[in-house]
């Protein structure tokens, strides 16, 4: 019986692939349907691909479809040289008032390079790396060099997935393109004259833009959100749960008081801000705290500091031990302008430069720190380890509740507080230093 309905199963599977309605989108004879924009790298038709040579001195190449596409499923098949770079755009764009015509938007990363993020998706001419596979490494081997490789994108309202060789690659939420056309990219190579003639080739391009949403393949990739204050459908299934929708303040409260500061907070198109001030510890607006305390938890913050700002994001806070002037008081993950604020020369071994957990443990020296752009900062509490991340990086670790930490508590400025970092839970924190400072994306996942 059970042979007969795992049948049973495949046959209907077997039929509503059958059923899917694919268009081709090369005839496998000519370029009929597509333009060639952007360079002047040359594309003709072999064997039934399309192949795409490098140019020197021109920019990057696109052979564009002449329709858009909004929602849709696209496979094809795609052989790269070695040492080239290229892509597949997708929902993209070609503006007279968007950088003199260039082409922008979501591509389709086909890379045989060490690096190894084919199938991960890059913002062409705009935001950069959206989904690089050090969200996925396990995709990292799907791609293989000097061979056909058979892809596949799923492109359904805010979602857009990649699957290389049947490995699901990329997973991205993101609300910037609805529709635009799809492209194939010949990279530029400058001056180079060693790369010049090298091709790039794809071939069996379908698409599938009907009823889209009942062909959608599950995926195991992990979803990045590029919306803000919004949770995807794989972060609600996973359990995250915002803690600011980029509105209004509900859920947080002065660290101090019963409601929310009157001054010194704003919400200026879906961010956070504390205001800037005098550059003192809660002496404006003051701090603000979650309305509930947290337990096990990963919690993910979006941040961006001004020049020579201070803050933080303290969690383990107890709001009630300290009713006097100064921050409220828990263990805080530093927010901080390294380079310009004087905080960074003071503490222990750089225990209050970013991502340090403030006072007690110094983080380890980071990649260059971009303070004109967000960067995320992730805490995961598991009982008494807890781990500080910053932009996907791990930059501490540690274990509360033991002799260890209670010695560097001691040699603190923590040394008064009474079970200081050791509490089962408690609110969590964003700090008025008196800089301005913008957060958004607050979301927490309990464990």
């Amino acid at each position: 019986m059970k042979k007969n309905i795992l049948l049973f199963i495949g046959l209907l599977l077997a039929a509503a692939v059958s059923a899917q309605n694919w268009q081709p989108l090369f005839n496998g004879k000519n370029l009929k349907g597509w333009t060639r924009i952007n360079g002047k790298a040359e594309y003709c038709v072999e064997d039934g691909a399309i192949v795409g040579t490098t140019k020197c001195n021109t920019p990057n190449t696109f052979l564009s479809t002449n329709k858009n596409y909004g929602d849709f499923i696209l496979e094809f098949e795609f052989k790269v040289d070695d040492a080239l770079n290229s892509g597949v755009q997708l929902r993209s764009h070609r503006k007279k008032d968007y950088r003199n015509n260039k082409v922008h938007g979501y591509q389709f990363e086909i890379d045989p390079s060490k690096r190894a993020w084919s199938g991960g998706i890059y913002d062409e001419e705009r935001r950069g790396w959206l989904y690089p596979l050090t969200k996925n490494t396990a995709a990292q081997s799907a791609f293989k060099n000097n061979q056909w490789n058979t892809a596949r994108v799923e492109a359904c309202g805010k979602s857009i997935r990649t699957w290389i060789n049947g490995v699901p690659c990329a997973n991205l939420w993101d609300d910037v393109d609805a529709d635009g056309f799809i492209g194939l990219q010949v990279h530029s190579i400058g001056d180079n004259k060693s790369l010049e003639g090298k091709k790039v080739a794809w071939r069996n391009i379908r698409i599938c833009t009907e009823d889209v949403d009942k062909y959608l393949t599950p995926t195991t990739a992990p979803v990045v959100n590029c919306v803000d204050n919004e949770l995807s459908p794989t972060e609600v299934a996973e359990g995250w749960t915002l803690l600011f929708n980029g509105k209004d303040t509900k859920g947080w409260r002065g660290a101090k008081l019963d409601n929310f500061p009157e001054k010194g907070w704003v919400i200026e198109d879906g961010i956070l801000k504390v205001l800037s001030s005098d550059g003192a510890e809660s002496t404006n607006g003051g701090d603000i705290v979650t309305d509930r305390t947290y337990k096990d938890f990963i919690l993910s913050v979006d941040f961006k500091i001004t020049e020579g700002a201070n803050s933080g994001i303290k969690y383990f806070v107890d709001p009630t031990m300290n009713k006097g002037a100064g921050s409220a008081i828990g263990c805080e993950f530093q927010i901080l302008d390294d380079q310009r604020h004087p905080d960074a020369k003071l503490g222990v071994k750089g225990n209050r430069k970013l991502g340090s957990l403030y006072d007690l443990i110094p983080a380890p020296e980071k990649k260059p720190f971009d303070i004109n752009k967000f960067n995320t900062a992730t805490i995961i509490v598991k009982g008494n380890h807890v781990e500080h991340w910053l932009n996907g990086e791990k930059l501490i670790e540690y274990d509360r509740n033991n002799q260890t930490f209670n010695a560097l508590v001691a040699y603190s400025k923590y040394r008064d507080w009474p079970n200081f970092g050791n509490h089962k839970e408690g609110n969590i924190l964003l700090q008025d230093h008196g800089n301005e400072v913008w957060f958004k994306n607050i979301k927490i996942k309990e464990l």
